[in-house]
């Protein structure tokens, strides 16, 4: 299986090392031509969301990962990801992929001092230990195909619509792996 982790900025190294720890190999894209011929999966990590869309432009990555999300590549896209992933940004700024019919709010919790820890539920994964950092909220679904899987304090969290998972905390800065190995099982 081609995993593939967007490694232009933020927290890539993390998810790396839940794939090592689950025995799955996994390819770095730092650069077009890291682009494997097929992918089997893709992994959009945490981070600051402005930056890494403007690298995916710059690096001419966008389009490519685009149509392999839109093909049905299985996404897991955490924090900055589901920034990326969603079709409307409550900021009014431009959507990346634009390909989970969600709009995320940015930054919902505030700045850094406002991070915090919860464990709450994710889909059928009881007691998961979640990691806020900066972090998006969903504010609004647009199809009713979109699973919710996780509220956190009456705002939702996490979701999943066909391929993709777009998820708000950081699954990967925890030592929990199940929704690594949840999603790697799609």
């Amino acid at each position: 299986m081609n995993v593939a982790i967007l490694a232009v900025q933020g927290a890539f190294i993390e998810h790396a090392h839940m794939l090592e720890k689950l025995n799955q190999e996994y390819v770095l894209i730092r650069k077009k031509s890291d682009l494997p011929e097929r992918i089997d999966a893709l992994i959009l990590p945490g981070g600051e969301s402005t930056t890494q869309r403007k690298l995916l432009l710059e690096l001419d990555l966008l389009e490519k990962l685009k149509q392999s999300i839109l093909e049905g590549v299985p996404v897991l896209g955490t924090c900055a990801g589901l920034i990326l992933l969603a079709e409307e940004i409550g900021t009014g700024e431009p959507e990346v992929f634009g390909t989970l019919p969600v709009k995320v709010v940015r930054n919902a919790y505030g700045r850094q001092l406002g991070s915090f820890s919860v464990e709450g539920n994710f889909g059928k994964i009881e007691h998961f230990p979640m990691r806020f950092i900066r972090a998006p909220y969903i504010e609004k679904i647009f199809r009713p195909e979109v699973e919710i899987l996780s509220v956190t304090d009456g705002k939702i969290t996490a979701v999943r619509y066909q391929n993709q998972f777009g998820v708000a905390f950081h699954p990967e800065l925890t030592e929990d792996l199940r929704i690594h190995q949840e999603f790697l099982h799609c």
